[in-house]
């Protein structure tokens, strides 16, 4: 396909150069620049999406995606797929697809799941709402830069779903890391706490695939000094769109609301900027009650 690509931060690039590796012609806009031999460098975000099949958008926030948006859609033709990869907010992304299917375009918002490992190695999650044909239409790149794609129903969906599992990601990070500090504390090993929950009914994989406690369990960032695999500020932006979202639909969201104050917290008044999110766990260690 002729694919348009705009957004190369740290899973953009990665993203894009799969495309290109797998065969496709891949039009590259960054505001910083494209760098890659891999890809065609294009002059403009409007000049990426012109006569492209696909566009494939990777950007920060829905105030960014919405400007984007507006200068591509115009651009590009009656039937391509306008691929929004980004994670914002779910009134972004309907706001996106609308003005798209105003346009004869097909949306889809698909924010995904995998860290830059997954965008290098290509076993990222997609997540995706919107049209069926347009999904059909991307499946192929689904399979080039993930190893899954769940189409979960209408615009917005795509990142309402992104938004709840991260929600309870977080929440049981938090949990995770309160019981290893608890254990500590009460003078439990820490192997012997591992062996009980990870086969019992505290199972989670915050605790069995990513455990916060270094050298315990399958290798993680806490085994590298929590340098970030998912940043403790990418997981603040999930929580806050969270809360965003579960304000918008009047729902009761405690422990996401707590998850988020904590994180917060952590990134922005204590050290953990720049951290894993599972560094919570060294927080925890050093407070009292």
């Amino acid at each position: 396909m002729k694919i348009g690509f705009i957004g190369l931060g740290n899973m953009g690039r990665p993203m894009a150069e799969n495309l290109a590796d797998a065969g496709h012609e891949v039009q590259a806009f960054d505001v910083a620049g494209v760098g890659s031999d891999k890809l065609e460098e294009a002059g403009s975000a409007a000049d990426a999406a012109r006569g492209a099949e696909v566009v494939v958008t990777m950007l920060p926030s829905g105030a960014i995606l919405r400007d984007v948006a507006a200068e591509i859609i115009p651009a590009m033709d009656e039937g391509a797929v306008l691929l929004d990869c980004s994670t914002v907010d779910v009134e972004s992304a309907r706001a996106v697809a609308e003005d798209a299917k105003a346009a004869g375009l097909l949306a889809l918002d698909a924010p995904v799941s995998g860290g830059t490992g997954g965008a290098r190695a290509g076993t990222l999650t997609f997540m995706v709402g919107g049209d069926a044909d347009g999904f059909a239409k991307a499946k192929p790149l689904f399979d080039v830069m993930g190893q899954k794609a769940v189409h979960c129903g209408g615009s917005g969906n795509g990142q309402a779903a992104k938004i709840c599992n991260n929600m309870i990601l977080g929440i049981t990070m938090i949990g995770t890391c309160e019981a290893f500090a608890l254990a500590d504390k009460l003078g439990l090993d820490r192997q012997a706490m591992f062996d009980v929950v990870s086969t019992s009914s505290g199972y989670s994989w915050s605790m069995n695939v990513y455990c916060p406690a270094p050298g315990i369990g399958p290798d993680s960032p806490a085994d590298h000094d929590y340098q970030p695999g998912f940043a403790a500020e990418l997981m603040l932006k999930d929580l806050r769109l969270a809360q965003q979202a579960a304000e918008a639909a009047d729902a009761d969201t405690p422990l996401g609301l707590a998850a988020r104050d904590l994180y917060a917290d952590f990134v922005e008044r204590e050290d953990g900027a720049s951290k894993d999110f599972s560094a919570m766990l060294p927080r925890f260690e050093t407070r009292g009650r």
